[in-house]
């Protein structure tokens, strides 16, 4: 099955007809209502804080960018590029957190099929874009390192140092019990892999000096218009990420909602975001991406088989121990999921759910496959 669906209509199907299980499907949206985030709808902490810098000592302005309470759990399965099935308000325009960092990665792509990027094995400072990869420590960092997060990039961006990410332990650490924000003694890049928001910032920067135009433009006219999304989806920088070029003052957008801001959009739209990607690309006949880079993309990196360019992969099903090896996705805290299984044609976006519960989730979806 091909289908494509048009900017203002969405074909939904029966799910028997897309050999589906309605009462599996049923169990699962039920499972997800039963097990919704436990943040709070305004994303304050009990004492007041701002959930994505819970973790972090109080400072003054540490809370960078924007913030709009969310919505209720929702969600959308597709498969063969029709609806099987839809919970909740999947048209609202939610904060996304860290699934942006999958846009960010497909940014890359289009920046490597515009010549911008000749190689992602290039080090980045020979691209002339400014003096924060002259130093000894960066001087060697590739767009590779950048993108798969083992770029040991030193510096402050937007008034956040690299260390207040240091020894964070998102899906995997080698760093023992380590206290996130703890400086630690760097290391060369390409070999330790660690989650770090200030340094995906710092690839955002970079592709936006490439560009030479903001990122939120760049992605609605190469992908987000030929997919026939939305005019709804917001990319929301800090209000102190702004800098000149050409002559124009231009915002860097964050590669995630970690002090606010980040890339706000509906359920929908990240559901035709994944039919892209799942399709190696395409749409409608018209190659969007190459579907080389899809594959990069998907490439395990040597040091966290885990993670790809910016995806999360299910290499020795270790991710999501229900599924098969073969699937990937675009996460964001609270949690956000975009999640590709090209075994079964299957692209589910899931809104709001208890993390702990996404491979239960999973599993039930699963269960709903008749054929």
């Amino acid at each position: 099955m091909t289908y494509y669906p048009s900017r203002d209509a969405w074909q939904a199907r029966p799910p028997l007809e897309l050999g589906l299980y309605p009462d599996g499907l049923a169990a699962a949206i039920d499972y997800h209502g039963a097990h919704e985030t436990k943040w709070r709808r305004d994303f304050l902490t009990d004492a007041g804080r701002y959930i994505g810098v819970a973790d972090e000592p109080p400072a003054p302005d540490d809370v960078l960018g924007p913030v709009r309470p969310r919505g209720g759990p929702n969600g959308v399965v597709l498969r063969g590029g029709y609806i099987a099935a839809e919970w909740g308000d999947t048209g609202r325009a939610d904060m996304t957190f860290s699934v942006a960092k999958s846009y960010l990665a497909t940014l890359a792509g289009i920046a490597v099929v515009r010549g911008l990027i000749r190689a992602i094995d290039d080090p980045v400072r020979g691209y002339s874009l400014d003096d924060a990869l002259e130093s000894a420590q960066n001087r060697s960092i590739t767009w590779r390192h950048l993108l798969e997060q083992t770029s040991e990039w030193q510096g402050a961006l937007w008034g956040k140092p690299d260390t207040i990410d240091h020894n964070r332990d998102v899906g995997k650490s080698e760093l023992g019990s380590a206290v996130k924000g703890q400086p630690r003694p760097l290391r060369p890049p390409g070999t330790l892999w660690e989650y770090n928001d200030v340094r995906v910032n710092r690839l955002s920067l970079s592709l936006l000096q490439l560009f030479r135009q903001p990122l939120p433009d760049v992605l609605r006219t190469s992908v987000m218009d030929p997919i026939r999304a939305s005019a709804g989806w917001e990319w929301r920088p800090y209000r102190n990420s702004y800098v000149d070029i050409d002559g124009l003052r231009m915002p860097s957008v964050p590669g995630g909602s970690h002090w606010g801001g980040g890339l706000w959009m509906s359920s929908r739209d990240h559901a035709r975001f994944g039919l892209l990607i799942g399709r190696g690309g395409r749409w409608d006949g018209r190659q969007v991406l190459p579907e080389s880079w899809i594959s990069e993309m998907r490439r395990p990196c040597a040091i966290n088989p885990q993670y790809g360019l910016l995806w999360w992969l299910n290499t020795g099903r270790t991710l999501f121990p229900c599924a098969p090896e073969s699937s990937y996705a675009a996460r964001g805290a609270g949690s956000n999921l975009i999640w590709l299984d090209p075994e079964h044609d299957l692209v589910v976006v899931v809104r709001w759910i208890d993390a702990a519960s996404v491979d239960g989730f999973l599993t039930l979806i699963l269960d709903s496959v008749a054929r």
